[in-house]
């Protein structure tokens, strides 16, 4: 039997078609987009829908510089000075753009943009586990056996929606951990993964290139062909339900086919200088796609950099992970506030938890939750501002500690979601978007 006719397709006029329910997932593959990007429009059709936002957010979209593992604030933005060799660390501490504010030197080029971010140095939470501290950095929420918190990602995916016929979350480069997810709302409200690394020579976005053999003309076919199938379905079934898949698939195809959304996530799009200021490398090509996404529409780009849990001699560690991560920031700061973005871009830097404040034994520092640093900046917050401190061996805040649940809170405020405003979990129970959480107004503009 051929392909076509085991598909349940045949070439001649006289013979139908006549599909059963369950073919009907094959359709999402007649215009060769895969199920990933087709799922993610079908399934926001079937849930619950987008809500409203409570107020025009200050912020357009969001930028989640995710460092995994756990980044010394000694070595990055809260470096001891005046203590003890022990707890001072290898490194030296430079001037920045703001008078008596220092940070880590392999923060240089981060230094000359100080004026432009606001460093936390008083983040706070009790999880020492890498899962727990990330799941609280992603959510906004501790922990829970007994129920599975979405992002905020997701949040602002099920409360804002698509512009642009652009996902409203992407993460890039893939979804590396469960907490960056859906948790009770549902996979209708997931990231749009990339499926390949912006920094890679064989970068491609997964969707939104015709796979082999299948040309614009042939594609075109084929959506003639999806449009038979839904009229056939919707003759025989008249159901509201297809309206709904209907509408799904023409999004599904009108991003894949349209120039200015695939265009997007076309990093080569951007020219040969820019592309060397932010760095010919994982951390400067993930920043610079991620600016070209919420420049085109995206609501929540979350993108992971580095391996930050330094154990052992963090001096070497340090000192090849940072320098990356600062050219690529400071080049990512600069170029939003020469295109008139910063202001309605909100650029978090988040971590899973600080490092202890003793150097070990092994040259590195160990998991240490109770106080680290992190950065914001646009989307309506202060510039040239540092919030809190730690104390002076960096083991407790000694004064205003940012909790997740208020930091989170103050996100949520910047983009127009109420943090108060509640969803609804299994069961029917409503569940507060953040608990307990208020915004840090000491924080904004």
């Amino acid at each position: 039997m051929s392909n076509t006719h085991r598909n349940g397709w045949c070439n001649s006029p006289e013979h139908i078609w006549r599909p059963h329910r369950r073919d009907f997932l094959f359709v999402g593959l007649v215009g060769g987009l895969g199920l990933s990007l087709g799922d993610m429009f079908r399934m926001q059709a079937r849930g619950n829908g987008p809500g409203v936002a409570s107020k025009e957010g200050v912020a357009k979209s969001v930028i989640n510089i995710y460092l995994p593992g756990g980044m010394a604030h000694q070595e990055s933005f809260d470096p001891k000075i005046t203590a003890p060799i022990e707890y001072r660390g290898p490194l030296e501490a430079i001037k920045t753009k703001l008078d008596g504010v220092y940070f880590s030197e392999n923060l240089k080029e981060t230094a000359k943009i100080a004026d432009k971010i606001s460093v936390v140095r008083s983040m706070t939470h009790g999880e020492a586990a890498h899962e727990r501290g990330t799941h609280n950095m992603f959510t906004g929420y501790r922990p829970s056996p007994a129920l599975q918190y979405p992002s905020m990602g997701a949040v602002v995916s099920h409360e804002l929606g698509p512009r642009n016929n652009l996902p409203p979350y992407v993460v890039i480069p893939n979804m590396t951990t469960p907490y960056a997810g859906t948790g009770y709302l549902g996979s209708a409200y997931g990231a749009f993964a990339l499926g390949s690394d912006p920094a890679s020579s064989g970068y491609a976005v997964r969707d939104l290139t015709l796979p082999s053999g299948i040309d614009q003309k042939r594609f075109a076919d084929r959506k003639e062909m999806r449009a038979a199938v839904d009229a056939h379905f919707s003759a025989l079934e008249k159901s509201d339900a297809l309206d709904g898949m209907d509408s799904f698939y023409q999004r599904a195809y009108a991003m894949i086919s349209s120039d200015k959304a695939r265009a997007a996530f076309d990093i080569s799009a951007e020219s040969g200088k820019l592309r060397d200021e932010y760095g010919r490398n994982t951390a400067g090509q993930r920043m610079l796609l991620a600016r070209r996404l919420v420049e085109a529409g995206v609501r929540f780009v979350s993108l992971t950099y580095g391996g930050w849990d330094h154990h052992d001699n963090i001096k070497r560690a340090n000192g090849t992970t940072m320098p990356s991560f600062d050219q690529a920031f400071a080049a990512l700061i600069r170029d939003l506030d020469t295109r008139g973005m910063l202001d309605s871009t909100l650029v978090l830097v988040t971590t899973e938890f600080g490092r202890t404040p003793k150097i070990n034994n092994t040259a590195g520092r160990d998991h240490w939750p109770k106080v680290f640093s992190i950065v914001m900046a646009g989307g309506g917050v202060k510039r040239g501002y540092v919030h809190g401190s730690s104390d002076p061996t960096g083991g407790e805040p000694d004064n205003d500690p940012l909790t997740v649940e208020n930091f989170a809170a103050t996100v949520f405020n910047q983009i127009g979601i109420s943090p108060e405003k509640t969803l609804m979990a299994p069961g029917g129970r409503p569940q507060a978007i953040v608990k307990d959480g208020e915004v840090e107004k000491d924080l904004l503009a």
